[in-house]
């Protein structure tokens, strides 16, 4: 028997390899799937399953590529409809898989056709649970992702407690337990940093497992401080379901070497969206007007699917040297499938042939107290929410990342912003992003708000109020 977990912590991901007896299953795979098919080519193995725990909101999967380069099928839980073909399974179904078995445990809560897989070893014995979002590491999977408009969030939050204690709980402490995410993934909100665990371990440090917990007190706490999901969520399930062009093709269309000359024709013939991923510090130096900064060396995918409204928007890349082909992979994984090429040179091309530059003015949080100490400024924190809360600067403005679109309008064009985050990545975005919709007084505080808390500005922490 062979387990691996293939994580991808730009999503917070875990895939699945399980091998015996030269038969491969993949669980939860990501979008570019020849590393599977190489895994098992090395192994002398076949893959005979890809399952799916249930229609992702957070990446495309992989499941469908996978699928018609191996033949293998993929296996949904029961309820779940495409458009394309599926071993849709009855709870409690066993799959052989060598000498192991895999047992359909329909665990609706998170999704409605939600399921974790039950590993049972060569001798028959429960040995592990691939949760998928019903069962995380410190949490459990957000309700409030429902397609179907008739189920509420308070429906699907009942429906996991009854999962959870009906078909989890019961079984023995010493299970391995395989989630589909950890810390820093929206389809939880308490993940743990870890991405591997016991089942005993989770019934006694899970809030959601309390043993004495009534459904009402759950489903009160499941849904309490879950954010709005980002936009790209019902976008990237829907693609689920209905399947999506090849990420081969994908890939040979937007790995494609441009000519700044070519570059600025097709972005204005395109309409395309100039997106910069290099790192912060290299746009601040200088970049083409009007594009967006978002650094492959942050959280790229993510932020990409919160703030890119039109998932089909076409896409053109300015990229570190080398970098083409992630930033595309990276892009597919959560849909963004439209990119038309990359600046061949970088910017020192698009400088060399006379074309225009622009920069983003910048100081340190040292020159920032001191402007702050002197002068009546203004601030404009983008951190989320929670952070926003736990602790911030006295008469700073709120205005986190990922309502940025929707909640432009608070801020003045007028007056000069001085922009920070808790490190320096999300500033910048913020700025490029208000950059290019015409708001030009703007300066990053480089190292954002964990640089200015060294200084001696006064700050000011959330205080509880007592009712709570």
């Amino acid at each position: 028997m062979k387990i691996e977990q293939l994580y991808t912590s730009c999503l917070a991901q875990g895939a699945y390899y399980i091998e015996s007896n030269g038969e491969v299953a993949i669980i939860d795979p990501l979008r570019e799937t020849q590393q599977y098919i190489d895994k098992a080519k090395a192994n002398n193995a076949k893959i005979k399953y890809i399952l799916e725990t249930h229609f992702h909101a957070d990446f495309v999967s992989g499941h469908v590529d996978l699928a018609k380069k191996t033949g293998a099928s993929i296996v949904f839980g029961p309820g779940a409809t495409t458009a394309y073909n599926i071993h849709s399974a009855k709870d409690d179904e066993e799959l052989k898989l060598g000498r192991l078995t895999l047992k359909v445990l329909h665990t609706p809560g998170h999704t409605l056709e939600s399921v974790t897989y039950l590993l049972k070893d060569e001798n028959g014995k429960d040995y592990a649970i691939f949760s998928g979002d019903t069962l995380f590491l410190g949490d459990v999977g957000r309700p409030d992702l429902a397609i179907k408009s008739d189920v509420t969030k308070e429906d699907l939050a009942g429906m996991l407690y009854d999962s959870l204690r009906n078909k989890i709980m019961p079984l023995s402490d010493d299970i391995i337990v395989y989630p589909a995410h950890g810390a820093g993934s929206a389809c939880g909100k308490n993940l743990s940093k870890e991405t591997i665990g016991l089942l005993g371990e989770q019934k006694k440090t899970n809030y959601a497992l309390r043993a004495d917990m009534t459904k009402a007190e759950f489903i009160k706490e499941v849904l309490r401080g879950i954010a709005p999901p980002p936009q790209y969520f019902a976008k990237n399930a829907l693609m689920n379901k209905t399947g999506y062009d090849t990420f081969d093709s994908i890939l040979k269309t937007g790995n494609n070497p441009l000519s700044p000359e070519e570059f600025e024709a097709l972005a204005n013939h395109e309409s395309a969206l100039v997106l910069d991923v290099r790192s912060q510090s290299d746009f601040v130096k200088g970049h083409i007007p009007n594009s967006i900064f978002i650094g492959l060396n942050g959280g790229f995918a993510p932020w990409v699917g919160a703030l890119i409204t039109d998932i089909k928007q076409p896409i053109l890349l300015v990229v570190p040297k080398g970098k083409s082909a992630e930033a595309v992979t990276r892009l597919s994984r959560v849909g963004y499938d439209n990119t038309l090429g990359f600046l061949k040179g970088g910017l020192e091309a698009w400088q060399a042939s006379g074309k225009a530059i622009d920069t983003l003015s910048s100081i340190s949080a040292e020159t920032f107290a001191q402007k702050a100490k002197t002068s009546d400024i203004n601030i404009l924190d983008v951190r989320k929410d929670g952070e926003y809360q736990s602790m911030h600067l006295e008469n700073a403005q709120h205005l986190s990342l990922e309502f940025i679109n929707k909640k432009m309008h608070e801020i003045d064009k007028s007056k000069t912003y001085y922009i920070h985050c808790a490190g320096g990545y999300r500033s910048v975005i913020a700025a490029s992003i208000l950059k290019a919709r015409g708001f030009a007084y703007l300066v990053d505080i480089a190292g954002g708000f964990g640089a200015i808390k060294k200084t001696d500005l006064p700050t000011t922490d959330f205080v509880c109020p007592s009712s709570l």
